[in-house]
């Protein structure tokens, strides 16, 4: 088994080193008016390389001076001589001759436009436009520069996520004692999500999957991965600790611990697959890229962590346990003496935590739900937005230039709204449509139609008087689409209201339509597979309960830090804003199956406990015994891989890696480890309550290992007198 899939990984690199280039990141809304009339420009102004890269750079003439004085004058010519030279510019706009000059007098702006997309730009086009404006600066001008021709500063290149894999190393290795234990489930992660990298690599082109859709899948893959071979190791210690052989250790691992681990990641992957149904296709790649990704990992954890074990089965022991388990497995005196060792050895913190709770539950519980409540609160004052350069750090030249456009050319002038009218006489019609949208209120100018060279299509620049993130703004592109629907009846066009508030405001709308039923699907799958593997009603309808305070909570976290700004300096947000649009779909769809995992490997253990004779308040303590310790250092594994990523240039990147690290811890030590357990003890055998029909209907998978034998001599002698004395 471990050589084949050491002959799989070097397949799927093979064919990833020899795929060509990942296509560029593209972005589209199926169905939206601004992609329709996107769609539109594309084929009536084809000579108008709607794909091809811009820059705005902006020019200040120094204080007291005039950017028209004949000396500034040469100065901006010189510049737009040095604009026009550089390697891949298609055309650059004379400021004067477009009258692209502020009231004032003060400001003008060139636009640079180049033959190629702005992934595709060479390291000389980028080095070109950034000695050009050095060169300006150097006359005296204040100079900046914006536009996706821009190169953006690079980012720690990878730091994040070996500091996360650094810190994982150390988790595991106090968790397991051992450098082979805590090694195998680190090997094991790496191997999958280099198969599932590679494979997205690989069929990049075919697929048109970019460079970045891989993001969510290294993110996701690499913590699920050590957390699933986590849990099997440690299962297979434990059943090692009981006194069963190597082989029978190794297969009820499998069997127990692994089917956990199948039925938890199915879980994770219904929640990424499900992203499909909000009909945004780069979402859709991310997430079956990511759910491809988990699979992996699912499928790494049940074949090839059982074959490691096999390499080394007695050195993923503590040291002090290995001599006993050298040679033949223990004999029944053996065994025996196991269990009365086990029988007189302190209860674990986890157990100690367990009957705590459960000698308080209604204290507890209350401290749980309140606490998450309050750190939900700022989520009530949730704004969504996408990045633009009025969101960067303001010592970027693109927000210096965002700034001075702003002021001098009014705060509507960078985000300006664009208006397609496709008639026979488009040029008549449009002539209607601009005096009719000038009237508006919150119209700060109508720009002179443009009419392609059929005559049937042209196009109007409206310019809000209010900026791009404002409410108004908003307001008056309802305002202007209500307006324009009434001409289409009167002119026989067809008028489309695109721009980048606009685009806003149909992303946003597309993902609050798709919202509700993407948590039908996702909640609802969920909660038959928890029902499957649980046997309950309660428990997965808890679970589900449990995760929205999880994400309720995180979410408030990530308001507070990057709306509000609060510790905005540790997290290394440089300019506060509002919420990425895609931020809470994200948080509802990964945080979900995370919750479900840490409820299918911690609750997995109390059912195996209660179907084996426990009694439910036995079978919590016995949960957290073996299940406490391992699954609070899986919490830190994957909240340390996922906080790795805070350290992004890219802003959604740092605000799903803060939301998904904070929300896993919420998740597991507050909800699974606090909250749970008390709802067990108040809901005592009514959590395991299941309608006889429904018991009928569904499939017995049997996740708590009851057809493999009833309670272990170790468990026998043990049991009775530590979680009696812990629940008394």
């Amino acid at each position: 088994m471990a050589l084949l899939w050491v002959l799989i990984f070097g397949g799927v690199g093979f064919a990833a080193s020899s795929a060509p280039p990942p296509p560029a990141d593209t972005f589209s809304m199926p169905g939206t008016e601004s992609q329709k009339a996107f769609d539109l420009l594309q084929e009536k102004f084809p000579a108008a390389s709607a794909d091809g890269a811009s820059a705005r750079v902006v020019v200040r003439a120094p204080k007291g001076e005039k950017i028209s004085d004949p000396e500034q004058k040469a100065e901006v010519a010189g510049l737009v001589a040095d604009l026009s030279r550089a390697p891949q510019v298609a055309a650059v706009t004379d400021p004067y001759k477009a009258k692209a000059i502020s009231k004032d007098g003060t400001t003008a702006y060139a636009v640079v436009t180049y033959k190629v997309a702005a992934t595709k730009l060479t390291d000389e086009a980028h080095d070109a436009l950034t000695k050009a404006t050095d060169k300006a600066r150097g006359t005296g001008l204040t100079v900046e520069a914006g536009g996706d021709a821009v190169k953006i500063e690079a980012s720690m290149g990878g730091t994040g996520e070996k500091l996360g894999v650094a810190v994982s190393a150390l988790v595991l290795l106090i968790t397991f004692g051992s450098v082979i234990a805590a090694g195998m489930p680190l090997l094991t992660a790496l191997i999958g999500v280099g198969i599932g990298i590679s494979g997205i690599t690989a069929l990049g082109t075919t697929l048109g999957l970019s460079s970045t859709t891989s993001t969510l899948a290294l993110m996701l893959g690499l913590a699920v991965g050590i957390d699933y071979a986590l849990f099997i190791v440690s299962r297979y210690r434990a059943e090692i600790a009981e006194g069963r052989d190597r082989e029978e250790a190794a297969g009820r691992a499998t069997g127990t611990a692994g089917s956990a681990v199948v039925f938890a990641g199915l879980t994770v992957i219904v929640a990424l697959a499900g992203l499909a149904v909000v009909n945004i296709p780069m979402l859709t790649k991310m997430g079956l890229a990511a759910a491809g990704t988990v699979a992996v990992a699912v499928l790494i954890a049940i074949t090839l962590v059982p074959a490691l074990l096999g390499f080394a089965p007695v050195k993923v022991l503590r040291r002090r346990d290995r001599k006993q388990h050298y040679g033949k497995p223990l004999s029944a005196r053996q065994q025996r003496k196991a269990a009365k060792r086990a029988a007189k050895a302190k209860p674990n913190l986890g157990a100690r935590w367990a009957g705590y709770t459960l000698r308080h539950p209604v204290a507890v519980l209350l401290v749980g739900v309140l606490g998450l409540g309050a750190v939900a609160v700022p989520a009530a004052s949730l704004e969504l937005g996408l990045p633009g350069e009025g969101t960067m750090a303001p010592d970027t030249t693109q927000r210096k230039a965002y700034d001075i456009l702003s002021e001098s050319f009014g705060a509507g002038f960078n985000g300006p709204l664009m208006v397609t009218v496709d008639a026979k006489d488009a040029a008549s019609a449009a002539d209607g449509v601009g005096k009719a949208l000038a009237k508006e209120n919150g119209v700060a100018s109508v720009s002179p139609a443009t009419v392609n060279e059929a005559g049937d299509t042209a196009i109007l620049n409206v310019i809000p008087a209010t900026g791009p993130s404002d409410g108004k703004t908003e307001e008056l592109v309802r305002s202007i689409r209500d307006t324009v629907s009434g001409l289409e009846a009167d002119t026989g066009a067809e008028i489309l209201v695109t721009g980048q508030t606009a685009l806003f405001i149909d992303f946003s709308k597309t993902l609050d339509d798709a919202l509700l039923p993407y948590l039908a699907l996702v909640v609802g799958l969920a909660f038959l597979l928890l029902m499957v593997v649980f046997r309950s009603v309660l428990v997965p309808l808890k679970a589900a309960l449990g995760f929205l305070l999880s994400v309720g909570a995180a979410l408030g976290a990530v308001v507070a830090v990057f709306q509000w700004g609060w510790l905005a300096g540790v997290f290394g947000v440089d300019q506060p804003g509002p919420v990425m649009s895609t931020m809470p779909i994200f948080m509802i769809g990964v945080v979900f199956g995370l919750a479900m995992d840490y409820e299918v490997f911690l609750v997995t253990r109390m059912r195996e406990a209660y179907v084996h004779g426990a009694r439910p308040d036995e079978a919590v303590v016995t949960g957290f015994r073996y299940g406490g310790r391992v699954v609070s250092a899986a919490a830190i594994i994957m909240a340390s891989v996922f906080s790795g990523f805070i350290m992004e240039e890219n802003d959604l990147i740092k605000m799903i890696g803060f939301g998904l690290a904070v929300a896993v811890l919420f998740d597991a030590f507050i909800v699974r480890m606090a909250i749970v357990p008390a709802l067990f003890a108040l809901l005592g055998k009514s959590a395991w309550w299941l309608p006889k029909w429904l018991d009928w209907l569904l499939p017995n998978v049997d996740v708590e290992g009851e057809k493999l034998g009833r309670i272990s001599p170790v468990q026998r002698l043990a049991r009775p007198r530590r979680e009696r004395e812990l629940v008394d």
